[in-house]
């Protein structure tokens, strides 16, 4: 048997912090370790229970949950981020994924999605769905301040890969899943998952929404 996988709850709101301990806490192969009420509380949990994955609410009375996931993803060997919200992709949200957080559910999920995004997020598979990944190219191309920097550094970033490399950084930024680009690409889903591992490494990214990100700011 594999051990169950670790999930940290930060919300502000108790009752939301209670659906989701019974909804994730009746799975099996979930187990809840610590609930928080603020991003303050979020590193001593981390260092007392080693979460596998933290649900963290975005908005927060004293820490929120962007100045937690941004201080938590720099940490050295980080537990995955899933950014909880009741927006569907505003500039919040795409900074905390930009920040390394693996994706981000709506409050109002249904229980089996939520179950399954956990699961999914710890395989390292992507949680956006196709629909959410263009609500983030609409927020990405409208954000603006540095976009045009950001567009020569992402551009700069994607030339270090190979071409195979490439497609399947390409991939990735359409929320397609391993198997799906192994279809397209005609590889076997190691070979996809060994290509997302060294994009990765030569990219100095955290996951890949961070790899959609990056294709999203170089406009491709």
């Amino acid at each position: 048997m594999t051990a169950p996988i670790r999930v940290l709850i930060v919300d502000d709101d108790a009752l939301v912090r209670a659906g989701l301990s019974m909804i994730l806490g009746g799975t099996g192969d979930i187990e809840i370790v610590a609930e928080a009420g603020d991003g303050s509380e979020v590193p001593p949990l981390i260092a007392a229970h080693r979460p596998d994955v933290v649900l963290m609410d975005i908005r927060m009375p004293d820490v929120d949950g962007l100045t937690a996931t941004e201080a938590l993803r720099a940490a050295e060997s980080p537990p995955e981020v899933v950014v909880l919200t009741t927006f569907h992709a505003d500039a919040q949200v795409v900074r905390a994924l930009r920040a390394g957080a693996a994706g981000f559910l709506l409050k109002d999920i249904p229980p089996r999605e939520l179950v399954e995004a956990i699961r999914k997020v710890t395989a390292g598979e992507p949680i956006l769905s196709p629909a959410v990944t263009r609500q983030l190219i609409t927020h990405v191309s409208e954000d603006g301040g540095h976009a045009g920097r950001r567009t020569d550094r992402a551009r700069d970033l994607l030339a270090k890969l190979s071409e195979r490399e490439r497609d399947v950084a390409l991939a990735v930024g359409q929320g397609k899943s391993n198997a799906a680009i192994g279809r397209e690409l005609y590889m076997s889903v190691a070979t996809v998952k060994a290509h997302v591992s060294r994009i990765l490494t030569k990219l100095d990214l955290n996951n890949r929404v961070q790899i959609a990100l990056t294709v999203y700011d170089a406009s491709l």
